[in-house]
C-alpha cells in the first residue's frame, strides 16, 4: 500500500471548478480593470461630485428619488453634446462612476452592486447607450488620435483614455443588464428584452453593435489604431454575442426546438448535465513516480505476498482499507495493474518522434495478485467496503446513416458478392447475426441538424426552381453572419493574432502586435514593487485577452453551427487556413498545470473590493503568494474553450485529424491530462481518441491507460474502429480533396442564398419588344456628350453579316 499513498501524494488534486458561460458577476467587473488604472476610480468620483454638489445641493445621489436622478442623468446627457472634448470627457467619467455604483456612499460590495445595478437600468432608460454609441464611432474614426499613436514610439494608458471610459461604461450596462436576477423588476425585464434585441439588430449604421467591435479589431491589428484597448474591446465584444445570441444553456434549448421542428428524434441526454456529473480520473503516471514505485515495490513485495495471504483467511488490513482504492484512476482496476509500466514515461519528455515506452519488470506472483480481484468481504462486513465501479458508461452511444450503409455494404460484398448502394433495409441473403447488427445500429442512430441541413441544401441545388425560394429566418447569428461574410477571413485573422500575441508560449517579436497599450502606464516603475504589481498586471492582462477570445470563438462556431452547417464550415476553414490547429497545440505546449494554477491576481486591487475598503500596504511577500484559491477560474476556462474549439475544428475531418498526428498533439495532449478536471479530461480524450488509429500499435501498447479512459469517458460510435486501426493502410485519403470539395459546397451555398446576382442563369427573360424599350435606363451624366461618336464608332461603321447571322444561330 506504501506505494499507492505515495502516488496519491504526487498527484494533482482534484478541482472543484463548475463550466459554465462566465464566472461570477465580481470577477468578470473585475476583470474589466487593469490594476495600473485603479487611480481613475477616485478621478471618476470627484468629477461627479463637483458637477453633483452644484445641483443636488448638498444631498447624496442615494438620497434622491428617481424622478431627480432622472433629471440628473438627462442633464448628464445633454452634457455629453458639447464639443469641447475635455468637458466631454468629465461627463462621461461622472455618467462611469454612476454605472460602477456611486462606491463612495456604499459601505460593503453588494451596496455597489446594487446601486450599479439600479443606476445602470436607470442611464439605459434615458438612452445614454445610443448617445455613447455615437461618441465611439467618432472616437474609431479620429484618423489625428490614430496617426498621432502610430507615430509614437511607445503607446501608454494615456492614449486610450477616452475609448477606454466610453468602453467601460458600455461593457458595465451590457454585463448588468445581461445577468438576469430573482428580485429584477417587471420594467428590467422588458429593458433587457428591449436591449438585447437593439444589440442584435442592425439599427447601427445597417449592421449589428458587435460588426462595429470588430470593425475595431481588425483596425487595431493592421496596425492602423495601436492605441485601442484591445482587451475592453474583445469583452465588450464577447458579452455582446453571449447577450444577443444566447449561452450554452440558451443553445441547448434552441437544439432541442430545432429538432422538434425538423421531426427529429429527441436528444438522447442533455451533455450539460452528463459533462458535470462525470468525475475527474487520475493522469497518467510519469517516468519518476514509476520508478519510484518500481523501488517500493521491490522493498515491500514480500509483506505484499504476506498480505495477500492474510486477506486470503480473512483477517487481513487490506480488506479493511478496501475503501482507500482509488476509484477515480483512468483504469477500470486498480493503478497497480499490468499495463501501469507500459504507459510510463516523464511526460515532460515524451519523446515524440519514438514509442518505447519505460518497460518495468514485474514479478509473476506479483501480476497474479494484481490481475486477480479481491475475494468478497464476509457477509458479516458492511457492503460500503466493496469497491463500487461504473455501473455504466456515461453517453449513449451513437450510429450515423453512412456508419449503417458502410456495414451493409461490407456485409453485402462479403456474402453475396454485390451491393445495393444507400438502401438500409434490404437484408435478403444475409445471416442471421448480420440482421441482428442492423437492428442494434438502427435502434442507436442518430440524426443531427446538421444532416437535415445538408440534405436540404442538396436539394435546393439541384432543383431551384421547382423547390422555389428558400425561407431564411432572421435570427440573430444570421443578421451577425450576414453583417460578418464580407470581411469574415480578417475578423478570424485578426483574433487569432491576437490570441498568439497574448499566449504564454509567445516571444516578444518586435514586429507582432502591442496588447499592452491599455496596461502601461505613462510613468515606468522604478521600485521593485511596481515591478511585481506591473508583472502580475500583464501577465492578467493576456489571461484576460485568452479568456475572451476563447469564449467569442467557442459561441460564434456553436451558433453559426445550429444556424446552418455551411456557416459553421466556412468558419472553420478560414480558422484552419489561418492556422489556428498548430496556435491551440502550441499554447498547451506548456507546463499546463502552473498556468491553470497561476496566482496572476491581486485580491485587494479587484473591483469593487478597492473602492470599498481600506487598503492595505502591499509587500513583496504578499504579491508573490497571490490568492488563496486552488486554480485560476479563467485559465481553466480558457483551456476547455481551447479544447472544444479544436474537437469542432477536427471532428468528422480526417484531413484536420491528421494535422493533429503530423503536429505530434499526442504528447502535448496526454500531459493536459495531468489536470484533475472531469471536463478538460473528456475534450483532451476525444482528441486523442479521433487520432488513436493512426499513433501505431506500439503508441497504443504503451498507452493503455489512456486508451482505458476514453473508453471509459467518451461517447461509443457502435462500429468505429478507433481503438485498432486494421484498415488504415488500406485508406488512401487525398487530404487536399477533402477540403477542396468542403470549399466548393461552401461556396455554393454562400452564392445561393447570399450573392446578390444568384440564380442569373434561371431569371426569367422579357420577349415582349414594348416592355423592353419602355423600360427606363439610368444614363450617366456625359452620355449625350459622347452618343454621336459611340454611335458612329460601334454602329454605323460596324459591317454587319447578315446572312450569316442567320445560318449561324451561335453569332
Amino acid at each position: 500500500m506504501q506505494a499507492e499513498d505515495m502516488e496519491s501524494s504526487m498527484e494533482s488534486p482534484n478541482l472543484e471548478f463548475e463550466y459554465g458561460d462566465t464566472d461570477a458577476l465580481t470577477a468578470e467587473l473585475s476583470e474589466l480593470y487593469s490594476y495600473t488604472e485603479e487611480p481613475e476610480f477616485a478621478l471618476n468620483r470627484d468629477y461627479f461630485e463637483e458637477d453633483f454638489r452644484s445641483h443636488a445641493g448638498g444631498r447624496r445621489w442615494t438620497e434622491l428619488t428617481v424622478d431627480e436622478q432622472r433629471v440628473y442623468v438627462m442633464r448628464l446627457l445633454d452634457a455629453l453634446e458639447v464639443t469641447d472634448r475635455d468637458k466631454r470627457l468629465k461627463v462621461a467619467r461622472a455618467i462611469l462612476y454612476l454605472a460602477q455604483g456611486v462606491f463612495d456612499e456604499c459601505d460593503t460590495e453588494g451596496d455597489v452592486l446594487h446601486w450599479s445595478r439600479h443606476n445602470i437600468f436607470l442611464l439605459y432608460d434615458m438612452g445614454i447607450f445610443t448617445a455613447l454609441l455615437e461618441l465611439l464611432s467618432m472616437e474609431i474614426d479620429n484618423n489625428q488620435a490614430c496617426s498621432s499613436a502610430v507615430r509614437k514610439p511607445a503607446i501608454s494608458l494615456a492614449d486610450s483614455t477616452e475609448l477606454r471610459v466610453l468602453l467601460s461604461i458600455m461593457y458595465l450596462m451590457v454585463e448588468t443588464i445581461r445577468v438576469q436576477t430573482e428580485d429584477d423588476r417587471p420594467e428590467w425585464r422588458a429593458a433587457r428584452e428591449a436591449f438585447k434585441t437593439e444589440l442584435s439588430s442592425p439599427l447601427y449604421s445597417g449592421e449589428p453593435f458587435a460588426l462595429l467591435l470588430f470593425t475595431m479589431v481588425t483596425k487595431f491589428c493592421s496596425m492602423n489604431a495601436p492605441h485601442f484597448p484591445m482587451k475592453k474591446v474583445l469583452l465588450l465584444l464577447w458579452k455582446t454575442l453571449l447577450f444577443t445570441l444566447g449561452g450554452f444553456q440558451e443553445l441547448q434549448e434552441m437544439k432541442v426546438r430545432y429538432r422538434e421542428r425538423l421531426n427529429l428524434p429527441p436528444l438522447p441526454e442533455d451533455s450539460i448535465k452528463v459533462v458535470r456529473a462525470m468525475r475527474a480520473a487520475s493522469p497518467p503516471a510519469s517516468a519518476m513516480e514509476l520508478i519510484e514505485q518500481q523501488q517500493q515495490q521491490k522493498r515491500g513485495r514480500r509483506s505484499r505476498r504476506s498480505a495477500f495471504v492474510d486477506s486470503l483467511e480473512g483477517d487481513s488490513p487490506f480488506l479493511k482499507k478496501q475503501p482507500l482504492v482509488k476509484q477515480d484512476s483512468l483504469d477500470t482496476y486498480n493503478e497497480r495493474d499490468p499495463f501501469k509500466n507500459d504507459d510510463a514515461r516523464d511526460e515532460e519528455d515524451d519523446p515524440e518522434d519514438t514509442d518505447s515506452g519505460i518497460e518495468g519488470e514485474v514479478d509473476p506472483l506479483d501480476r497474479d495478485v494484481i490481475i486477480q480481484p479481491p475475494p468478497p468481504p464476509p457477509p458479516l462486513k458492511p457492503p460500503t467496503e466493496r469497491v463500487n465501479f461504473p455501473k455504466g458508461l456515461p453517453w449513449a452511444p451513437k450510429v450515423r446513416e453512412k456508419d449503417i450503409e458502410h456495414f451493409l455494404e461490407t456485409s453485402r460484398n462479403k456474402f453475396i458478392g454485390f451491393t445495393l448502394g444507400n438502401d438500409t433495409e434490404t437484408l435478403v441473403g444475409l445471416p442471421r447475426p448480420i440482421h441482428e447488427s442492423v437492428k442494434t445500429l438502427k435502434q442507436h442512430k442518430y440524426v443531427s441538424i446538421a444532416e437535415v441541413q445538408i440534405k436540404r441544401e442538396e436539394e435546393l441545388q439541384q432543383c431551384p426552381l421547382t423547390l422555389g425560394e428558400e425561407e431564411v429566418e432572421e435570427t440573430p447569428a444570421e443578421i451577425l453572419y450576414v453583417g460578418m461574410l464580407p470581411n469574415l477571413s480578417q475578423y478570424v485573422i485578426a483574433l487569432l493574432k491576437l490570441l498568439l500575441a497574448a499566449a504564454p508560449t509567445s516571444k516578444a517579436k518586435t514586429d507582432s502586435i502591442n496588447i499592452l497599450a491599455d496596461v502601461l502606464p505613462e510613468e515606468m516603475p522604478i521600485t521593485v514593487l511596481q515591478s511585481m504589481k506591473l508583472g502580475i498586471d500583464v501577465n492578467r492582462h493576456k489571461e484576460i485577452i485568452v479568456k475572451a477570445i476563447s469564449a467569442l470563438l467557442l459561441l460564434l462556431l456553436k451558433h453559426f453551427k445550429l444556424n446552418h452547417i455551411y456557416q459553421f464550415e466556412i468558419v472553420s476553414q478560414h480558422l484552419v487556413f489561418a492556422n489556428c490547429i498548430p496556435l491551440i497545440l502550441k499554447f498547451f505546449n506548456q507546463n499546463i498545470m502552473s498556468y491553470i494554477s497561476a496566482k496572476n491576481s491581486i485580491c485587494v486591487l479587484d473591483f469593487p473590493h478597492c473602492v470599498v475598503h481600506e487598503m492595505p500596504e502591499l509587500t513583496a511577500e504578499s504579491l508573490e503568494a497571490g490568492d488563496s484559491n486552488q486554480f485560476c477560474w479563467r485559465n481553466l476556462f480558457s483551456c476547455i474553450n481551447l479544447l472544444r474549439i479544436l474537437n469542432k475544428l477536427t471532428k468528422w475531418k480526417h484531413s484536420r485529424t491528421m494535422m493533429l498526428v503530423v503536429f505530434k498533439s499526442a504528447p502535448i495532449l496526454k500531459r493536459a491530462l495531468k489536470v484533475k478536471q472531469a471536463m478538460m479530461q473528456l475534450y483532451v480524450l476525444k482528441l486523442l481518441k479521433i487520432q488513436t488509429k493512426y499513433l501505431g500499435r506500439q503508441w497504443r501498447k504503451s498507452n493503455m491507460k489512456t486508451m482505458s479512459a476514453i473508453y471509459q469517458k467518451v461517447r461509443h460510435r457502435l462500429n468505429d474502429d478507433w481503438a485498432y486501426g486494421n484498415d488504415i493502410d488500406a485508406r488512401p485519403w487525398d487530404f487536399q480533396a477533402e477540403e477542396c470539395a468542403l470549399r466548393e459546397s461552401i461556396e455554393r451555398f454562400s452564392s445561393r442564398r447570399y450573392d446578390k446576382n444568384k440564380n442569373g442563369d434561371f431569371t426569367p427573360v422579357d420577349n415582349c419588344l414594348q416592355s423592353v424599350l419602355g423600360q427606363r435606363v439610368e444614363l450617366p451624366e456625359d452620355f449625350h456628350y459622347s452618343y454621336e461618336m459611340w454611335l458612329e464608332r460601334e454602329v454605323f461603321s460596324q459591317p454587319i453579316q447578315w446572312e450569316g447571322l442567320l445560318q449561324d444561330p451561335k453569332h
